[in-house]
């Protein structure tokens, strides 16, 4: 299949999970959503993201957002596996871990890499909005261990400017000011943005975060 690509919608898929069947879509409802994979379980840097995604599960709930993770073991290993992230990571697993031995849902969202053994995903990670489309994919080498802070600083980005004439700007954080699209012009500013902008360049505007 085509390589993915943001703006695509995500494949749809059914599939078996530590939660039971996860039919993709009517599982998303209208919420966002995390999708990350994993090599294989029982690996180390893999135990600690899974621990952390635990920990961060209520910061991903107010962003109206569930998070989902992948394996190619099967179903019964991840069960095993749970039991030693929640041991050594001080936590309790709180959300699904998809079984995908027949690496159904691996090829879909093209996490086989090519360099690496035939039953490996790599460690993939998708932000999916509830219109069901991938906005944004991030692929991290096996030695380096995911930054959640940066996938909820992302996330808060994204559900901000959906729906707004927006952009956030290199390292922003929720509450710091915000980039005005170069296409509202500055009249139309004034009346979108009534905290009012400080206009750098006539590109660079800037307007305090709206929701803070």
């Amino acid at each position: 299949m085509a390589t993915l690509r943001l703006g695509d919608t995500a494949p749809d898929f059914t599939a078996q999970s530590t939660e039971g069947e996860i039919k993709f879509h009517e599982w998303l409802g209208d919420s966002w959503a995390v999708l990350f994979s994993h090599p294989a379980d029982y690996t180390p840097v893999c135990t600690t993201e899974l621990g952390t995604v635990a920990k961060f599960k209520d910061e991903f709930a107010k962003r109206n957002t569930k998070v989902v993770a992948l394996s190619v073991d099967p179903l019964e290993d991840h069960h095993g596996w749970v039991k030693d992230i929640n041991e050594t990571q001080n936590t309790t697993v709180n959300f699904p871990i998809i079984a995908d031995e027949d690496r159904k849902v691996a090829e879909l969202y093209d996490m086989i890499h090519p360099k690496s053994t035939a039953n490996a995903t790599v460690r993939s990670v998708f932000i999916i909005a509830p219109d069901k489309t991938i906005k944004l994919m991030i692929t991290y080498p096996a030695s380096t261990g995911r930054n959640f802070h940066e996938l909820i600083r992302v996330l808060d980005s994204l559900q901000l400017t959906a729906y707004r004439k927006l952009a956030t700007p290199a390292n922003w954080e929720k509450g710091q000011d915000c980039v005005i699209s170069p296409s509202v012009s500055n009249e139309e500013a004034k009346e979108l943005f009534p905290k009012g902008f400080t206009e750098v360049k006539p590109y660079l505007r800037l307007t305090p975060d709206p929701e803070s």
